[in-house]
């Protein structure tokens, strides 16, 4: 066994073993999903986090490229009980230290009882105590990663399904997973996707139907021209938001947003809508929540501590989504979200005749 290490923003250290080699850096967060490995380590919300997955077994239906949501596998590395052969191989492939055959319960609860930390990795055959805490000692917050929106947005517009004969949408890329452009295409939309810093003249341009805020990763104060499009745009667009797009749109209407302890992230939150009381399962990924709604109202909440997870204005014609309805590999009890977006569009249709 070749040894691997972490070191903890707490001064522990673990010993593990190496399942693919390197040295790396980031917050480490925990999932409780059971499957949906392939989406979890491809979606761009883990951009410079460190993946632990609370369940033991990792890879136990191998990795198939048509689940990945992005083009590459964002952690910055990946931690578990343990990994199948064809999950290491894979993230050894892209570069992405992995470890297990460490405790990952009492990592997890460590988590959950201090909060998602700082920590350093080494693996590899040259691996050592002191490497892995020469790693952590680099390691920034991830509100100090203010331009974390250039390494997982596009470059320049892309445009998808532009013979569709259902709505304009412009997605703001600040780390969209291509579910959410699948969940619209197939609802006949026209997604333009533009970079996460476009501007008020790029959406103007695009002249959507729908101004649509993407997920990603890191804090939502961060991603001011995001911000700017929403104070632009509010009240003459109709907008939808997916997890830090909520935060995003909450945030520049005058709302507010906080760290929270150590995240939503799985494929097991329940949440409860307001109106009707019905409760879904959701798949979730994100450290930060809206604290203040300001002008929106809260609709849908979470069970476990009564964090917002939908948000609406019928005078501005906003609805937004905490968690991924959209999330593959499941659930799909939420995906009706998608539907009201393209009724937003079609409610402007209506209000332009």
């Amino acid at each position: 066994m070749t040894p691997a290490y972490v070191a903890l923003e707490t001064g522990r250290v673990v010993e593990a073993r190496t399942r693919a080699p390197g040295r790396s850096r980031g917050e480490l967060v925990f999932t409780t999903a059971y499957t949906g490995y392939e989406e979890s380590l491809t979606d761009p919300s883990y951009e410079e986090q460190v993946l632990t997955f609370s369940y033991p077994l990792i890879g136990n239906y191998g990795v198939r490229e048509e689940r990945f949501e992005s083009e590459r596998v964002h952690p910055r590395a990946v931690v578990a009980r343990e990994l199948t052969e064809d999950v290491a191989e894979w993230l050894e492939g892209e570069g992405v230290p992995a470890v297990d055959h460490l405790d990952t319960r009492d990592l997890v609860t460590g988590i959950r009882e201090q909060g998602a930390m700082k920590c350093g990795i080494a693996a590899g055959p040259d691996a050592t105590p002191e490497a892995a805490k020469e790693e952590l000692s680099e390691c920034k917050g991830m509100s100090e990663h203010t331009d974390i929106g250039s390494q997982v947005s596009v470059d320049e517009s892309r445009t998808y399904n532009p013979d569709g004969d259902g709505p304009d949408v412009c997605l703001v890329d600040c780390g969209a997973k291509g579910s959410i452009i699948e969940s619209l295409v197939e609802r006949n939309a026209t997604v333009d996707v533009l970079p996460y810093d476009a501007t008020v003249a790029d959406v103007r341009h695009a002249d959507p139907d729908v101004l649509f805020i993407s997920n990603g990763p890191g804090d939502p104060e961060n991603f001011t021209a995001a911000a700017a499009l929403v104070e632009e745009f509010a009240g003459e667009t109709p907008m939808a938001g997916i997890c830090l797009g909520q935060q995003v749109i909450a945030g520049a209407l005058g709302g507010a947003t906080e760290k929270m302890a150590f995240g939503h992230r799985g494929v097991n939150q329940p949440v409860r809508d307001l109106r009707s009381g019905r409760v879904v399962m959701t798949t979730q990924n994100h450290g930060y929540t809206v604290s203040e709604p300001g002008p929106l109202e809260v609709t849908q909440v979470n069970v476990n501590d009564d964090t917002p997870e939908g948000l609406e204005s019928d005078e501005l014609d906003i609805i937004t989504r905490q968690y991924h309805p959209e999330a593959n590999p499941g659930p799909h009890d939420s995906l009706d979200f998608f539907d009201d977006v393209v009724a937003l569009a079609d409610d402007r249709v209506l209000a332009d005749q």
